[in-house]
């Protein structure tokens, strides 16, 4: 028994300071009950006002869900119930919003059940009197081409809502993806607050993950650097939302191409001085997501600090950045901000490559995308071409720039990713980003006299 105290406390002393803030599940519960009801009551009416849909409809079955339905269940929903039917009615001219579900019971405490199926057996014709009843301009319904979180109502659905609709109102059907993502990318204020807290507890997981606490160098592999960085999310009770993944790039190898940055990495790298280190890691909590990448270099026995070059690799890559988040003005479109970003990069002698996405709900989100790894000459579907970029909405500023390294006779690519917060007043980092290799081990004061 005393050798089990023993480890406990050893074990509640190691744990650090950011795990203590992470909210117990009924906490938790609580928060997401309250975001939605902001969401629900304040932001919604001001976006279907926006895209000019007084009536949207939302249908899954269940395990089968909308990616949008599903960001509107209840903390304790984890799934839809049989089929959820949720219609939202915005009378602009009362100023009022109906939040009703078509459904055997409320879903959570904001969307009121407006079925009893012992006095209309048949859901679906319980919609339509719902429907008719209101008599709504414009019916959105979940279906697109170009933005793939906005097209989640299925076949099966649809057709089954196109039977029972009456057919005088089927010219009032009309794709919902504006409203779809204009949900989906716009943060409140209360989710800012938050974000702020995800993105410190994600920098600060891969500043020990990239130090002598985790990484022994010659012993250490990237393989196990990723699983300790999974492992510690899934002991702080978080989730991640794609693996981890850990790479190299030293003096004796050749650049490959960007695919390697997301697929086909040697695993089981061990980690020896000099090398460049370089991470993917997002986490969930709360509902939101985060995506990060940074850098650190793992010193040789004789040096105190990074080389030169990298130092100076790494403000190349912040250069990058500066170049992008300058030209993120509200209304361009993500290809516009592409186009711009990179010839400024390239006039200043930069060789960039750049693949922002929006981030929230989902890591890879809906919203204004600026550029893809595979695709520097812009997105070729509407939401690249057509998208604008909107106030509040928070992406993963990714890029990377390519420099060359002559003391290793090779090319290396600059990769970061960070969370950034695009606003009315503007841009801004949600919790800073990387300006600062971490060097493994960390280098003490007046380690070298």
């Amino acid at each position: 028994m005393g050798k089990f105290i023993i480890v406990l406390v050893c074990f509640i002393i190691s744990v650090p300071n950011y795990a203590q803030n992470i909210l117990p599940e009924a906490e938790r519960a609580r928060v997401v009950d309250e975001i939605l009801d902001d969401r629900f009551n304040n932001l919604l009416p001001d976006l279907m006002d926006t895209t000019d849909i007084d009536m949207w409809v939302l249908i899954s079955r269940e395990y089968n869900e909308d990616p949008v339905l599903r960001t509107m269940l209840p903390s304790t929903w984890l799934n839809a119930r049989r089929r959820t039917i949720l219609v939202f009615y915005r009378d602009k001219s009362k100023n009022t919003i109906e939040k009703l579900a078509v459904a055997r019971y409320n879903v959570g405490k904001n969307i009121e059940s407006a079925w009893d199926k012992e006095k209309e057996p048949d859901q679906w014709k319980r919609l339509m009197q719902l429907i008719v009843e209101r008599n709504p301009a414009k019916i959105g319904l979940n279906f697109s081409k170009d933005h793939n979180i906005a097209d989640g109502l299925d076949k099966t659905d649809y057709d089954a809502f196109m039977k029972n609709l009456p057919k005088k109102m089927y010219s009032k059907v009309v794709s919902a993806e504006q409203l779809a993502v204009r949900w989906i990318e716009t943060r409140t204020e209360r989710e800012m607050v938050i974000y702020n807290q995800l993105v410190d507890i994600t920098h600060n997981i891969i500043e020990e993950a990239f130090s002598e606490k985790v990484i022994t160098p010659g012993v250490t592999t990237t393989t196990e650097v990723e699983w300790w960085m999974r492992q510690k999310v899934t002991d702080m009770g978080l989730e991640t939302w794609f693996h981890p993944t850990v790479d190299v790039q030293r003096s004796s190898e050749e650049l490959v191409g960007h695919l390697y940055s997301f697929s086909g990495r040697p695993d089981d790298m061990v980690i020896v001085p000099g090398d460049l280190l370089h991470c993917d890691f997002g986490i969930t909590y709360l509902r939101l997501n985060t995506d990060c990448q940074e850098l650190a270099y793992v010193l040789r026995p004789e040096e105190q600090a990074a080389p030169k070059f990298l130092v100076d690799g790494l403000k190349a890559g912040n250069r990058v950045q500066d170049f992008l988040t300058k030209n993120m003005i509200k209304g361009r479109t993500g290809n516009e901000i592409l186009a711009k970003s990179l010839k400024d990069a390239k006039d200043a002698g930069l060789r960039p490559s750049i693949y922002t996405h929006p981030l929230g709900l989902y890591g890879h989100s809906a919203g204004t995308t600026i550029g893809m790894w595979d695709s520097q000459s812009g997105v070729m579907k509407d939401d690249g071409e057509k998208y604008p970029l909107n106030p509040n909405t928070v992406y993963a500023i990714e890029l990377n720039t390519t420099i060359t390294i002559p003391e290793w006779k090779r090319d290396i690519r600059i990769m970061l990713e960070e969370a950034g917060f695009y606003g009315e007043n503007g841009f801004r980092y949600v919790n800073g980003r990387q300006t600062e290799l971490f060097l493994i081990p960390r280098v003490k004061p007046n380690q070298g006299n």
